[in-house]
């Protein structure tokens, strides 16, 4: 199951990251886990992203990063709010990040990579509000397949 994926010690870094990158930026940030992804991975994604109600940020700044480990496949997905102010090779660089930590066998830390400079570049144009609120769970999402 794709929740015995990572171990308590992965999952902790996992959300601790979500969690200090979420102190640069006012961006949303989640992580969903499939063992299999059976369709494009960015339609699986987007699938999620609607299903975990990413799209209902008061700033639609949120993020998915998406990760079907068995088959290797994976997206980030930023909603309309951040594709609108970002340049447009911005998830790439992020995913090209990721890619060298999942190429050793180090998905944890990929993702926890991707996730801390996410926030790094949402701060540029979604800066932390001291009234910010935490509009979607910091924990890992898990998916049946």
């Amino acid at each position: 199951m794709a929740k015995d994926f990572f171990n308590e010690d992965q999952r902790k870094l996992i959300v601790d990251a979500i969690k200090q990158a979420e102190l640069d930026t006012s961006g949303e940030i989640r992580v969903h886990l499939d063992k299999h992804c059976d369709e494009d991975v960015l339609d699986r994604a987007a699938h999620w992203f609607e299903k975990l109600q990413m799209h209902k940020t008061e700033q639609r700044n949120g993020v998915l990063f998406y990760l079907a480990y068995e088959d290797h496949k994976f997206a980030v997905l930023g909603d309309a709010g951040i594709n609108q102010k970002v340049p447009e090779d911005f998830w790439n660089s992020i995913k090209n990040l990721m890619v060298t930590e999942f190429k050793e066998g180090r998905f944890a830390e990929g993702l926890a990579n991707g996730i801390i400079e996410s926030g790094k570049q949402l701060k540029k144009h979604f800066p932390y509000q001291t009234d910010d609120v935490n509009e979607l769970s910091d924990d890992i999402s898990f998916g049946d397949k």
